[in-house]
């Protein structure tokens, strides 16, 4: 939220309730944990409103554990959770907690100059729909997607100083 705070013409506020659901213009879905995510939007019985907001053109964005929340497939795992977006991820691609790590890349249709990126036990896209456009590469596997009112970032943005994601995020 503290990235939010400092773009204009943005008004963050935490969403907790279908009502929430409701009001807002556009919704992030941060990193953490995304089994216990997907738990809770269905124990708060968030998914259907939130998969209903998404289907009617409410601009989302995952990062990390909000990409698996997005995806349509999680690779060897029979479940998913919101599976609005036409990609396969693999949770936890690049490794447990210790393999985080911090690179930089630039990203044609996002930036000019190279962007911080960080990876904390991050997944990655496997597979991309054909309606998915593929936004960043590193080492051979695609990091962010978007598919028309929904976007994909393995890395988190809102670790960094860079604003360059949420500006972009924000323009939907």
């Amino acid at each position: 939220m503290n990235s939010l705070q400092r773009l204009n013409d943005v008004l963050p506020v935490e969403v907790k309730s279908q009502k929430d659901i409701e009001r807002i213009d556009s919704l992030i879905i941060p990193g953490g944990e995304s089994t216990t995510i997907g738990k809770l939007l269905r124990d708060f019985n968030l998914s259907g409103c939130l998969v209903d907001r998404i289907h009617s053109g409410m601009p989302v964005w995952g990062t990390c554990a909000g990409m698996i929340l997005l995806a349509r497939k999680i690779v060897e795992e029979d479940s998913i959770h919101l599976g609005v977006m036409d990609i396969e991820v693999r949770r936890n691609a690049y490794g447990s907690q210790l393999d985080s790590f911090s690179c930089s890349a630039v990203m044609d249709k996002v930036s000019e100059y190279p962007i911080e990126l960080v990876f904390i036990r991050a997944p990655w896209i496997e597979r991309a729909g054909e309606n998915v456009e593929v936004l960043a590469v590193h080492e051979c596997k695609i990091i962010a997607a978007r598919q028309n009112n929904m976007l994909a970032t393995s890395f988190h943005p809102e670790l960094t100083d860079d604003l360059t994601f949420h500006k972009y995020f924000a323009g939907f």
